[in-house]
């Protein structure tokens, strides 16, 4: 029997993403660096750090009104999922060695999977913007 399974993960993310408050987005971003840490730290959440980083930039340029072509279910799915790594105290606690962080990447994986097509879209007009080279970002 799995740990964490794509249902559990499913809940979660719905649970966050309804939670989910324009006012949510500044305290993701300000918070950035601490996730990013800790997704660097993460054995299981490091192999989505550059998935992270995309996703930290474009809530931060929804954030500043320069990229509008996604829903808002899918940046609140994007939000909500970074929310969820950066609560300590979530399904299963951080601090449980080995599973502590199954629960979050479950959550970003599932994430990742639902918004793919927006992320893609995003990252192109990103590209053809001349701004590639330019996600923000602590990790690596």
């Amino acid at each position: 029997m799995a740990i964490f399974s794509e249902k559990a993960a499913a809940k979660q993310l719905k649970h966050e993403a309804d939670n989910v408050s324009k006012d949510d987005l500044a305290v993701l971003l300000e918070r950035q660096k601490a996730i990013e840490n800790k997704v660097k730290g993460s054995g299981r959440l490091s192999r989505f750090s550059t998935d992270i980083r995309l996703m930290f930039a474009l809530v931060r340029d929804y954030w500043r009104g320069e990229y509008r072509d996604i829903p808002w279910k899918s940046i609140a799915a994007i939000a909500g999922a970074l929310l969820y790594v950066m609560n300590p105290l979530d399904l299963i606690p951080d601090v449980i060695l080995l599973v502590g962080f199954l629960d979050d990447a479950g959550v970003v994986a599932l994430c990742l999977k639902l918004v793919e097509s927006d992320l893609h879209r995003y990252a192109a007009w990103k590209e053809h913007n001349g701004h590639g080279n330019q996600l923000t970002s602590t990790i690596d």
